[in-house]
């Protein structure tokens, strides 16, 4: 199917211990830390908020960035600031989570400054370092795609979900900007159907 799925953060013994202490989703596997540390990877507006979200049920959540600022809604990184139990962790990249038959026992990272190893003796680790888009379908033979994405894959549509190509319309993950959420694929969807009964009849009764 198309949508996107999770990117992986790249650190040693992520698939290994996936879904055992390593969670792409605080809503679904946050209840199992509740007054215990974690560690969120990523500096993006969904690390952002799942951290903040961690923040109110687990004791400390460390937020593990790659740079020493985020690209995110200047009143959530005023947020994230303010909230006690958040420690950052910036300019750090995650090495390697480690752990046992129970699952996850910490997070090691290395700090860009001096190369120095930080280990972080949490039981779970969060990866929020942005979607993998399944644009697969759009691929041609040749690997280019049938119509405009960006960097990430994601494709370019105007208001009403049009592409670059006449009469192919891309809603949901799949499309930049998308909220990544059921109700405004749903939402993507309706629009992308209409439009597609005007451009058919325009075609048809021009």
């Amino acid at each position: 199917g198309t949508g996107s799925t999770p990117k992986r953060a790249g650190f040693t013994a992520e698939d290994e211990f996936f879904g055992r202490g390593v969670s792409t989703c605080a809503t679904c596997d946050g209840f199992f830390y509740k007054g215990k540390e974690v560690a969120v990877i990523g500096g993006g507006d969904t690390a952002l908020e799942e951290a903040l979200y961690l923040a109110k049920i687990c004791t400390k959540v460390y937020l593990v960035h790659r740079r020493d600022t985020f690209r995110s809604a200047p009143n959530t990184i005023e947020r994230l600031k303010n909230t006690e139990n958040i420690e950052l962790v910036l300019n750090a990249v995650p090495d390697e989570v480690y752990g046992d038959a129970m699952g996850v026992n910490g997070l090691r990272v290395t700090m860009k400054e001096d190369d120095s190893i930080v280990d972080l003796p949490v039981p779970g680790v969060f990866v929020f370092v942005g979607n993998n888009v399944n644009n697969q379908v759009l691929m041609q033979e040749d690997g280019s795609f049938l119509c405009d994405v960006n960097d990430w894959g994601e494709v370019m549509v105007d208001i009403s979900m049009k592409t670059s190509v006449a009469g192919l319309y891309a809603t949901g993950d799949m499309r930049v900007a998308a909220p990544k959420q059921v109700v405004s694929a749903a939402g993507d969807g309706a629009v992308a159907a209409l439009q597609a009964i005007g451009f058919i009849d325009e075609k048809l009764n021009g």
